[in-house]
């Protein structure tokens, strides 16, 4: 009797994507080989930085959101994945090119590329029922060729999607906007900081890339403005840079705040974040995305309704590559057998319980896929239940006393550089000299 091995199909060619291929095609004995559908010409996704904003040369929006001097915010020793380190050289803080380069080199070691199919849209994704009504029979995954046109529509056991979730801007509603004559953009448009030379700039959202993105802009622009919503940054800040609470209405020709002054504006950028979005899924499938949290997911990761139908990386506030590796094999040992998965009614109990524990934590509705500290406790669940090995806890040291010196001197941090001396130990080290 032949044993039929379950063939998976993952969407998406950037870190998330790549990690789902490495570890299927490491399990050989269980897995067939995986089909990588990008919708691009090369690997990285979100890392794969281009001049260009808008549409690309298929009409389709352009992915990434990369800007051209952009560095991690993260030690690159405590982003890898766990079986596969960066170059251990400083600098700590990376280029975005060089994560580029890194992912490459993944792909290169675990021979993921002639896997992946390149420049094709994934256009529909539906459930196969089988006679008795049982989803897990397979999947109808249809996809177009952007080179030779060429449709073609194959079936899987499961599905793993990777597709990120920085690409389709969230732009929330602001009062009387069309009064505004100034530039507006989104972050995600944003490239470079010479075309602001001179230049008064609004932005609005105080997350990592609106912080990084306005003490990018410090050093051309006559003034910089970040609104924020929470907390006030507490490190010292450029003399150009402003901080104010709270956004009221614009004006013609800036920005009223709470404060009730009036902040001249060339140009509003919302760095407001990202909106979920899954076009190619078919109505069947029946996710839902509600003001930033998508039902019914177990763990952030399995559809309720449809258990072979993954999701890795949706998560915020996260140490991703980690995080990625430790959802993906969570996803294999459920395929596999080694972890098998509650029934819907239980799962859809789980999650609603882990939902209400984060409304009464303080936490807004709209992030519940925001983990922060709460990542730790979760990625070793994970590993606990797929019966792997959970991150070392230097990971989560390093991570954690990096956020600490990010908040206390967000000018200085990168300068920094770390190494990891041990599965518990981390210490600050000094560059070469040139």
């Amino acid at each position: 009797m032949s044993y039929h091995k379950l063939k998976v199909a993952v969407i998406g060619a950037g870190a998330s994507g790549l990690c789902a291929a490495h570890h299927l095609l490491a399990r050989p004995q269980i897995f067939a080989p995986p089909v990588v559908y990008e919708l691009s010409d090369c690997v990285g996704g979100t890392w794969v930085y281009t001049d260009r904003v808008g549409k690309d040369d298929n009409g389709l929006p352009l992915h990434s959101s990369m800007y051209r001097d952009l560095r991690t915010n993260l030690p690159k020793e405590v982003m890898s994945f766990p079986d596969f380190p960066f170059d251990i050289q400083p600098p700590s803080f990376i280029h975005h090119s060089d994560v580029k380069s890194y992912l490459e080199r993944y792909t290169d070691h675990f021979e993921i590329q002639p896997h992946i199919k390149f420049c094709t849209y994934v256009e529909l994704l539906n459930p196969v029922f089988g006679t008795t009504g049982d989803a897990r029979n397979s999947w109808e995954v249809t996809s177009l060729n952007l080179n030779s046109h060429y449709r073609s529509t194959e079936r899987f056991d499961s599905v793993i999607v990777c597709n990120g979730h920085y690409s389709d801007p969230f732009i929330p509603h602001i009062p009387e906007i069309e009064h505004f004559k100034g530039q507006k953009m989104h972050s995600h448009e944003y490239r470079f900081a010479e075309p602001f030379t001179g230049k008064n700039l609004v932005l609005l959202g105080a997350g990592p890339s609106g912080i990084d993105i306005a003490l990018e802009l410090c050093p051309v622009a006559n003034q910089v403005v970040l609104v924020y919503n929470h907390l006030p940054i507490s490190s010292p800040l450029p003399p150009n840079f402003l901080q104010v609470k709270g956004l009221n209405r614009f004006s013609e020709t800036g920005v009223i705040c709470n404060d009730g002054m009036e902040y001249p504006a060339d140009t509003f950028m919302f760095c407001t974040g990202y909106n979920y979005s899954f076009p190619f899924l078919g109505k069947e499938v029946g996710l839902k995305v509600k003001d930033h949290r998508i039902t019914p997911l177990y763990k952030h990761i399995v559809h309720t309704t449809f258990p072979t139908l993954f999701f890795i990386g949706l998560c915020k506030t996260v140490c991703p590559f980690p995080l990625f590796h430790n959802q993906v094999t969570f996803v294999l040992a459920s395929l596999d057998g080694t972890y098998k998965l509650p029934s819907k009614a239980e799962m859809d109990a789980v999650t609603e319980h882990e939902y209400q524990s984060s409304l009464q934590s303080g936490s807004p509705h709209r992030h519940f896929h925001k983990l922060d500290s709460l990542q730790w406790s979760y990625i070793a669940e994970l590993a606990h239940l797929s019966k792997t090995e959970p991150i070392p806890p230097v990971t989560r040291d390093l991570y954690e006393a990096n956020r600490k010196l990010r908040k206390q001197d967000l000018q200085n941090y990168k300068r920094f550089n770390y190494k990891i001396v041990s599965h518990d130990t981390w210490i600050t080290v000094k560059p070469k000299p040139l």
